[in-house]
């Protein structure tokens, strides 16, 4: 069988998809990748061949801002409504066009690709290739129990709330994703397809994929009434590890007690001032060894400041190695970082906004399983605050353990290969 797999040129939405090219391979499957130029080294060293886009826009950790200029005035609502045209829907013809060229060259048996490609109705209505999407952030079909996305709420707990999650989803509907949604709508009247812009954009991937894995687990993700019969929970799905190279830092433990992994991911980490360095002002005296990984920005600068012996600075730090030895996890939110944690039984203080991590966030705190600051720039107070209260409560370790073992009860790759191979047979 070949299965090509495509996803956007962002660490968050590739990453995950490694993991499951490599399994896919390792089962004795032809596998190919279709993304940017970004990643063309990595999936040289995991032997995949590699498709770079051909008319599709790149945008990748490196040049997100160049591309996207005014993306960097933006934040919150705003920010979202420019990501939903620039960043996702405008891509949605380029991609498809790219993809049915390729076939070509690999006719493809199947095409797994990551939730945010967006091409699962044109390959459900004008071709007969089943597909596969990957869902790399929390169930985010549209469920009268699950609160709207990119506000970072929490499920309804009374008629108030019902009421503010009822408005919130107009406005998200008919505001934030407007952009997105009329210039998805354009692409598709392309193809001779139309949209309903009373519908919600991004479940289209439910409707149209043929089978959808899903990170997570249950337990993790908020309640729903309905439950989607193509959605396959996986647990904590991880990237492929390159066995010959070195991920990060490896950091000894040394005296220390205690430890606090710090982290303001790969693509929100211009200001250091957002969260690094606050936490590290918020921590530096409480006696925890305090790992930070910068993710490769300010890195020199933030070691001249911060001369203490128990603060840590790297570009990167191999969080496999750091996370048995941590005790509390301090991240804006990616879910990639937050599910590790979770599944080495390391609490969770998260500070995010943007790129749907206040959502990551509000469900940490839904399920107990850290707190969630509702903040992109949380002041040191807050942070040493929330470290405390993590540190000390043990109902809360009680709650990670338990989410641990969840995630432990999955195999997030054989999973994955045999919805794949389901979506064919």
């Amino acid at each position: 069988m070949k299965v090509l797999f495509a996803s956007l040129t962002q660490e968050g939405h590739f990453n995950p998809l490694t993991g499951i090219a490599m399994a896919t391979k390792e089962a004795g499957h032809e596998v190919a990748f279709y993304t940017g130029n970004y990643f063309a080294g990595k999936l040289a060293r995991m032997g995949i061949r590699h498709f770079p886009y051909r008319r599709a826009v790149e945008i990748n950790a490196a040049n997100i801002n160049e591309v996207n200029p005014e993306r960097l005035r933006l934040s919150g609502p705003r920010l979202i409504r420019f990501d939903a045209r620039s960043f996702f829907a405008d891509n949605v013809g380029n991609f498809f066009d790219d993809l049915t060229e390729i076939r070509s060259e690999f006719p493809y048996d199947v095409l797994v690709q990551d939730g945010a490609v967006y091409t699962q109705r044109l390959f459900a209505e004008k071709t007969e290739v089943p597909t596969v999407t990957v869902i790399v952030i929390g169930d985010m079909e549209t469920d009268r129990l699950v609160p709207p996305l990119f506000f970072g709420f929490q499920p309804a707990r009374g008629p108030l709330d019902r009421i503010k999650h009822r408005a919130a989803r107009i406005a998200s509907n008919q505001f934030v994703m407007r952009p997105g949604k009329e210039r998805y709508a354009e692409i598709l009247a392309g193809y001779g397809l139309e949209f309903d812009r009373r519908l919600v954009i991004t479940d289209e991937p439910y409707r149209y994929a043929t089978s959808i894995i899903q990170i997570g687990t249950p337990g993790f993700d908020f309640p729903r009434e309905r439950t989607n019969p193509k959605v396959r929970h996986v647990g904590a799905l991880m990237p492929w590890r390159d066995p010959n190279a070195k991920s990060g830092a490896s950091v000894p433990k040394g005296e220390y007690r205690r430890r606090a992994l710090i982290t303001q991911g790969t693509i929100d980490n211009e200001d250091p001032n957002k969260l690094m360095v606050p936490a590290i002002e918020g921590l530096k005296d409480h006696g925890l060894q305090l790992v930070v990984a910068t993710g490769g920005k300010g890195t020199e600068e933030l070691r001249r400041r911060f001369r203490q012996d128990n603060v840590v600075i790297e570009d990167f730090v191999d969080f496999y190695d750091a996370l048995p030895e941590t005790d509390v996890y301090v991240t804006n939110g990616g879910l990639g970082g937050v599910m590790l944690a979770l599944s080495h039984g390391v609490p969770v203080v998260a500070a995010g906004i943007n790129e749907g991590k206040n959502d990551v966030n509000a469900r940490l705190a839904y399920r107990g399983l850290g707190i969630d600051l509702k903040t992109q720039s949380p002041t040191a107070q807050a942070i040493r605050s929330a470290v405390e209260r993590v540190l000390a409560d043990g109902g809360l370790r009680q709650r990670v353990e338990a989410i641990r073992a969840e995630f432990g009860a999955h195999d997030p790759l054989a999973e994955s290969v045999a919805v794949i191979e389901a979506a064919v047979s």
